[in-house]
């Protein structure tokens, strides 16, 4: 199965985004996101970067990252860069020292982001997100014709990851089910 990683911004420019000590964000974290944070065991803390930054040029370095075949590294590295380290990911100069850990050619990776040349792939990746996919929250998992939005149990997940490749193995092979594949593997190790 093939994954894919669509932009999602929550207050993308120019609408205001949101401080870390308004009462909004110190409930919603309280209350919602440190619980489940918890939940899930990750360690997260609201950043203390205020105003929050907008985050189009870190998804436009995704795009660089990406090409370069770093894309889930980069992914991973600007969720703890943000969301535990608390670095600002709307900052050049944070991007490029962040991509340079991660291997990346740092005047390079600069260079794209001060030329905006991921501009319109980042815009068309996010409107695929927004109007194609219809991507309303955050996490969402489309796995086959199954839409999984908002955090969810890994058992979900993995409930849904086995379907979808019962009927890919179904489609491919109608009398051999996912099972009786799974069981000849584990025969031959």
């Amino acid at each position: 199965m093939e994954v894919e990683w669509m932009p999602y911004e929550l207050r993308p420019y120019p609408n205001e985004t949101l401080k870390p000590e308004g009462e909004y964000l110190q409930t919603t974290w309280r209350n919602y996101v440190y619980p489940m944070a918890d939940r899930f065991g990750i360690k997260m803390v609201l950043p203390h970067v205020s105003p929050q930054p907008y985050t189009h040029l870190a998804f436009e370095g995704y795009q660089f990252a990406k090409e370069n075949g770093k894309g889930n590294q980069y992914n991973h590295r600007m969720f703890t860069a943000f969301f535990q380290d608390e670095l600002d990911i709307g900052n050049i100069e944070t991007l490029t020292r962040l991509a340079g850990e991660l291997g990346l050619d740092e005047k390079a990776f600069r260079d794209s982001l001060e030329t905006r040349r991921y501009k319109e792939v980042h815009e068309e990746a996010l409107r695929h997100a927004y109007n194609e996919a219809d991507i309303q929250a955050v996490p969402t998992f489309i796995i086959g014709n199954t839409v999984l939005s908002g955090a969810r149990p890994k058992e979900m997940i993995e409930k849904a990851i086995e379907e979808e490749l019962q009927k890919q193995i179904s489609k491919r092979f109608p009398m051999v089910s996912y099972a009786d594949q799974r069981g000849a593997a584990k025969k031959k190790e």
